[in-house]
């Protein structure tokens, strides 16, 4: 029998977007909304506070969603949602670069929408890395990828 998850488990906690994940209807989306915080602290402060931020939420994002997985015995649960967090960062970096396409609101709206669009339907090569790789890292790369896409396409959005 799986373990529950417990909030008062920092790892839980964490893997469960601050408890976000355990929205009942579209955790994802619930994960990437409670990144939004987050977001708007580091676009306050500098460009490589930002960058070394995403890189450990990147980095720990792996060991943590592989062990919130292993205590419940579910691999990839819907209710974890570290991975959309850090994916989320990730799509948000051309906003830490100073780049704007409209103003900040909207673009941070834009970047949302493509996220969740390109996490949701996970196009090639996202939906690769997602059947391909296990653990937490096979957890987390479709997000990040994910999110590199949604940057990808806003940056496009800037050239034309």
């Amino acid at each position: 029998m799986a373990a529950q998850f417990k909030l008062s488990n920092p790892i839980h906690f964490l893997a469960l977007g601050f408890g976000s994940g355990l929205a009942p209807i579209a955790p994802g989306t619930f994960g990437t909304l409670a990144a939004l915080p987050l977001v708007a602290v580091l676009l306050w402060l500098p460009v490589a506070v930002y960058v070394v931020g995403t890189a450990l939420a990147l980095i720990t994002g792996v060991w943590i969603c592989a062990k919130a997985s292993e205590d419940i015995g579910v691999h990839d649960h819907s209710a974890i949602v570290w991975d959309e967090i850090a994916g989320f960062l990730v799509a948000a970096l051309p906003l830490a670069l100073g780049l704007e396409f409209v103003n900040l609101l909207v673009d941070v709206a834009i970047l949302f929408a493509l996220f969740r669009i390109f996490d949701a339907l996970k196009p090639w090569p996202i939906s690769w890395l997602d059947n391909n790789l296990g653990g937490g890292l096979g957890i987390m790369v479709d997000d990040v990828a994910a999110g590199g896409a949604a940057a990808a396409v806003f940056l496009m959005l800037l050239l034309f």
